[in-house]
């Protein structure tokens, strides 16, 4: 979800990284097991007993990511992760999922993370695919950006003061 708050439920922080675990009907070892691997992951293994409205932003993504770890699996679609972010935490996040193995299928408009995090994008317009193809391609493709509204990376614009227009 783009709002973690609406996928954070639970008491505590453990407990709905639990949730999806236990309805798969897992033994309570595998369980803890599962749960205390995704925590571990995100690195929020010391927040499993806090309640998740005591958590910041980035603090609740990860919890939200490890709900959804904790599942073990193969594929994560994720919907603007980095939306709401401060660039600390953003930059943790993107690091965060350069670690991970799994298919990353992204919505996002932060072409940035795109450029760091994914080989191929496909860029939609009007709900139809209008570009799909290596990322650094599509990203140095300004006239095709331009008709779907959208811009260059900002590391790939430079900078307008060394290098102005």
């Amino acid at each position: 979800f783009q709002d973690p708050d609406d996928q954070l439920f639970m008491p505590l922080v453990f407990d709905d990284v639990a949730f999806g675990p236990l309805n798969l009907g897992l033994s309570p070892e595998e369980v803890e097991r599962q749960v205390m691997q995704a925590l571990a992951a995100v690195g929020a293994v010391h927040r499993k007993d806090r309640p998740p409205y005591h958590l910041s932003g980035g603090e609740k993504r990860a919890v939200a990511i490890a709900a959804v770890l904790s599942l073990t699996p193969a594929i994560l679609v994720m919907d603007e992760p980095s939306s709401n972010l401060d660039p600390k935490t953003r930059r943790q996040l993107i690091e965060l999922l350069k670690t991970f193995d799994h298919t990353l299928i992204i919505a996002t408009h932060d072409l940035d993370l795109v450029l760091d995090l994914c080989p191929r994008t496909l860029v939609l317009k009007e709900g139809r695919i209008a570009a799909d193809g290596p990322t650094r391609a599509i990203m140095a493709d300004e006239e095709l950006l331009s008709s779907c509204n959208l811009e260059k990376p900002l590391r790939l614009q430079g900078c307008p003061v060394c290098h102005p227009a």
